[in-house]
């Protein structure tokens, strides 16, 4: 439900499952001066969308109505930074597999691009933020090399969510405006018929 003002700052994105969660918060140390996110701010961002009034910011809810994808398998997958003007910037939990998250999130662009939302010009990069670096945090070096092997279980996204960012004193916070559901039947579907598979290309055993 959108908030009542007259401009709002939405993003699409992905949430993990609590466990997930519970398991990147817990590796969010070690990085002087970081600001590390909250259970609250944790996600995956499809696609940042910024500002837009009232009226364009119900379109675009309705425009993901139409949205028809897989629910996604994923997992947790080290870590990274991004940096901004040569100097750290971000640093972040990679997300795998890339490709079922980078079809989500071009099919979500083409929806927006339908309510005149400007296509993305950034490269698409699955990863949930994890802390954001001002100029005097740091070092980063020891944190990405202790965490390089962070992972998770394999989770399931069964939905996206839009997302309405209220930016206040102690940081952003995120109010979800709608969820849109992801076919879990067709995850099912693929996972089976990916261990078929497997099974059917099993060599037989080599006579002896």
């Amino acid at each position: 439900m959108l908030a009542a003002m007259p401009t709002h700052r939405l993003f699409v994105a992905l949430r993990p499952p609590r466990p997930v969660r519970e398991r990147l918060i817990a590796a969010m140390h070690g990085i002087s001066g970081a600001r590390w996110q909250d259970d609250d701010q944790l996600h995956l961002t499809l696609r940042f969308i910024g500002e837009v009034d009232r009226h364009r910011a119900e379109d675009i809810a309705a425009a993901l109505g139409a949205l028809h994808a897989p629910a996604i398998t994923a997992r947790i997958a080290g870590v990274g930074l991004f940096e901004r003007q040569g100097r750290p910037h971000m640093v972040w939990a990679g997300v795998e597999p890339a490709a079922p998250l980078a079809a989500l999130h071009r099919k979500t662009g083409q929806l927006l691009a339908r309510v005149g939302v400007a296509p993305e010009t950034r490269a698409f990069v699955p990863h949930v933020t994890l802390a954001r670096l001002n100029r005097g945090a740091g070092p980063v070096a020891a944190f990405l090399a202790q965490h390089s092997d962070l992972a998770s279980p394999p989770f399931v996204f069964g939905h996206v969510t839009l997302y309405e960012s209220e930016l206040g004193h102690g940081g952003s916070r995120y109010h979800p405006v709608a969820r849109y559901p992801l076919d879990t039947d067709a995850t099912s579907a693929a996972a089976t018929a990916a261990t078929s598979s497997q099974v059917c290309a099993k060599p037989s055993a080599s006579p002896k």
